[in-house]
């Protein structure tokens, strides 16, 4: 594993909706299949062909990446642009002592990196204090104010009142919290209310570390649980759940939620539940492991690997044994934001084969947030696609050599 380095990337061509352009390369995943000698041909901002280079149609201009492999736009499915590294400052500092205008400036930077790392659509699971600027942002990528992926966001997050934080202050003062408390019947409204916000979807924690002694337990009640996801639902919105324990993890499989976001305590009882029901996981492995490179004293090596690491990987082998949905999705912004690929490296170093990883993060994540038009290389499909260095069917790493990005037609390249 290795951190990216960020070189200078420039503004390649705006394509017209006149003219194509030919892409090939030596290897080409299409979101399911890896092809030899195969490329595509870009009309506007759709894939208007896909196959063999000696049969593609010429375009108004060709561009050939040797020793390459060309994809899908990769999709991170658990992000925090309004999130920077633990170990540069506490959460609860970047909560507390950093205004929500200074974090909007340096979220938007965030969401550039993610877009040149290759990713062009990232799923932002709540703004951690920051209110509604991840609705902000968004819109100022989608009017080209700035350069960003696609982005769905979840607004603030719901917590049960009482479990989140900030915590240790006097009872009597009110600190600002990660997240908006609701209980009850409230629910409705403040589900309600953060629709009408901006938010494209709802994440709830469905358990926190509130217990006596500071460990995880359920938060919402079942019946709370399913009262989010049928208000939700009714506006044609899916709800996401923190859940790290076992019993939180339950309700919310059997509320309905789409995915489980940690999924630490996972049993095979629960995992066979999460399958029966559709309710896909993503398991946040990187976020585990910068963690405890940050405060455990851990060196990063398997000898010396802290029960945490162990847990999760036996949890990650539990996942894969029982056949549930895996979401790439690695909690960015607890660990660098442009270095999305950690995920992808654990799920591998873990037991998940490398072409497996490459579907998760493209055609997997897309059908299970409803992106219909992303995560292959389809006719008709958007284009939104990347060409990296090398081959990460062989080696995953390889996905950190982007060499070119596409998003909605538009070509980003990077400059040595």
């Amino acid at each position: 594993m290795r951190l990216i380095t960020f070189l200078t990337f420039v503004t390649f061509a705006f394509t017209t909706f006149s003219q194509k352009i030919t892409i090939t390369a030596d290897k080409l995943f299409d979101g399911n299949e890896v092809r030899s000698d195969w490329g595509v041909v870009i009309d506007g901002n759709k894939i208007a062909e896909v196959g063999p280079i000696a049969r593609l149609t010429k375009g108004d201009s060709t561009l050939h990446f040797s020793g390459s492999t060309l994809m899908p736009g990769m999709i991170e499915g658990h992000s925090h642009v309004l999130l920077y590294p633990y170990n540069r400052r506490l959460w609860n500092d970047q909560v507390l002592k950093e205004s929500r205008s200074l974090r909007a400036i340096r979220g938007a930077k965030m969401a550039t990196r993610n877009l040149y790392a290759g990713f062009t659509t990232i799923r932002d699971l709540g703004s951690e204090g920051a209110g509604y600027a991840d609705v902000g942002i968004k819109q100022s990528i989608e009017l080209g104010i700035i350069d960003g992926p696609r982005m769905l966001v979840a607004g603030r997050a719901i917590v049960a009142t009482g479990s989140y934080g900030p915590k240790g202050f006097h009872p009597d003062f009110d600190v600002p919290l990660g997240a908006e408390p609701a209980d009850g019947h409230n629910l409705q409204t403040v589900v309600r209310d953060q629709i009408g916000k901006g938010a494209d979807f709802i994440k709830v924690y469905a358990d926190y570390r509130w217990g006596p002694k500071g460990e995880a337990r359920p938060t919402f009640s079942a019946e709370e649980l399913k009262l989010i996801v049928e208000t939700a639902a009714s506006s044609g919105r899916d709800v996401v759940a923190h859940a790290a324990t076992t019993e939180g993890m339950r309700r919310a499989t059997l509320a309905g939620v789409k995915t489980i976001e940690h999924g630490t305590e996972a049993t095979d009882e629960v995992l066979s539940l999460m399958k029966e029901r559709n309710v896909a996981l993503c398991p946040t492995l990187a976020a585990t492991h910068s963690i405890q490179r940050y405060f455990a004293n851990w060196d990063g090596s398997d000898e010396s690997e802290p029960d945490a690491i162990k847990n999760k990987r036996a949890m990650f082998k539990r996942a894969l044994s029982s056949g549930v949905t895996i979401v790439a999705g690695g909690d960015v912004g607890v660990f660098e934001h442009g270095e999305n690929v950690l995920e992808l490296e654990l799920m591998v170093d873990y037991g998940m084969k490398e072409i497996e990883v490459l579907k998760s993060v493209t055609s997997v994540n897309a059908k299970a947030f409803g992106l219909d038009n992303l995560g292959q290389l389809k006719t008709g499909y958007l284009a939104d696609l990347i060409v990296v260095k090398g081959d990460p069917v062989k080696s995953i790493s390889d996905l950190y050599n982007v060499e070119l990005v596409m998003k909605d037609g538009v070509i980003i390249e990077l400059e040595e």
